[in-house]
């Protein structure tokens, strides 16, 4: 294939469906034939039986003649198809499912090294509250929000992948078991001895490949990250708990001040008043009811209350940003190193798996002398 762009797994596999068509329509037009044909016979033996006509007789013959020719050329047909089936299949197939697997097996030694190195930096984390922000900003709950979106991303994606692999080779055995069995170009209901066919390498591949799959335990790792991605949800609603606060905080504050400005601009205008108030119930040394509900009294008392009740959301907030930072670290403290662990284990079960595979492909593989 020098000098040819090199075809993919894909397009290997579309070549593959049209072949496999064109076999399907031309086994499907012989059947129809050798059902004719089967006819032909029959009834060429019936006038042979009742003594017909040599006319009669000779035209059925060249008719059951006609239908035989016809039925062996478009075997021949057929043969060809499925020789040049077999060619894709042990030329193209079969090369590209072993660089599947060299693929694979590269990529998950690759993520086996890496995670053993994540597991090992998590490990030697040390969580101190101390250094974490005071309070979760905008920005800071935006980015935990995307992480929860890719965690659960993640565990998706990666029991898809898991999923599909497996029908995927289940699929390509079911195909190869009907792949093997031969077209039979007898014309005859029965025959006396099966034909003989040569098992071609990528069926020991797809075997091993099929009973590998079934023994890989996926659902450890898969637990680990949906669990982690249950840790950043747990996260994200106290952030959210924390935000909500922050909001009744910055409510409050702003009805605080702004009640606060009220009561300083009417206690301006009021004072001269008020003094003047004062000096007249002091000289009458008579105490009026009017004076027992002072405006000022009952401004200032209403003052007072609304800035309790801000101390109260402000303390209310702190407690809540700490209740964030605690869950956030304490959480991440205890998920981070059962993900990784779990990952780690994944990996290298994948990569034992792919290793395994490479040495079955290595069998058929033509030493250099060959080549």
């Amino acid at each position: 294939m020098q000098g040819k762009e090199k075809e993919t797994h894909a397009s290997v596999l579309d070549k593959l469906l049209a072949w496999e068509n064109k076999l399907y329509d031309e086994v499907k037009a012989g059947e129809l034939m050798k059902i004719e044909y089967q006819k032909k016979i029959a009834s060429l033996n019936k006038q042979k039986k009742r003594g017909r006509n040599s006319e009669a007789l000779e035209k059925t013959k060249a008719a059951v003649k006609y239908l035989h020719t016809r039925y062996m050329v478009d075997f021949q047909a057929m043969d060809s198809t499925s020789s040049e089936i077999q060619r894709l299949r042990d030329e193209q197939l079969y090369p590209n499912l072993v660089e599947l697997v060299e693929g694979m097996e590269k990529m998950w030694k690759s993520m086996y090294d890496c995670h053993c190195y994540q597991e090992k930096i998590v490990a030697d984390l040390r969580f101190d509250t101390s250094n974490a922000p005071e309070e979760t900003t905008k920005q800071h709950h935006e980015r935990t929000l995307q992480l929860q979106r890719v965690a659960n991303e993640w565990h998706t994606q990666s029991e898809k992948l898991f999923i599909h692999q497996k029908q995927y080779i289940d699929a390509l055995n079911n195909w190869l078991r009907l792949n093997l069995i031969p077209i039979e170009s007898n014309l005859k209901e029965k025959v006396s001895s099966p034909l003989k066919t040569v098992v071609p390498p990528i069926h020991e591949l797809l075997q091993a490949w099929h009973g590998l799959l079934d023994q890989l335990a996926y659902s450890v790792a898969l637990q680990g990250i949906k669990s982690f991605a249950a840790i950043i949800s747990r996260i994200v609603s106290q952030q959210q708990e924390e935000l909500k606060q922050k909001k009744i905080c910055e409510e409050v504050h702003t009805e605080f001040e702004k009640k606060q400005r009220a009561f300083k601009e009417w206690e301006q205008r009021n004072k001269g008043s008020e003094e003047l108030d004062g000096t007249e119930a002091k000289n009458d040394g008579v105490q009026t009811e009017a004076n027992n509900k002072d405006p000022f009294h009952e401004r200032k008392i209403a003052i007072d209350a609304l800035k309790k009740k801000v101390e109260e959301e402000d303390a209310k907030h702190k407690r809540a940003c700490k209740s964030t930072r605690d869950i956030s670290l304490r959480s991440l403290e205890t998920g981070l190193p059962a993900l990784f662990h779990a990952l780690v284990g994944l990996s290298r079960n994948c990569s034992e798996i792919y290793k395994e595979l490479h040495l079955v492909t290595l069998k058929y593989k033509p030493s250099e002398n060959e080549q």
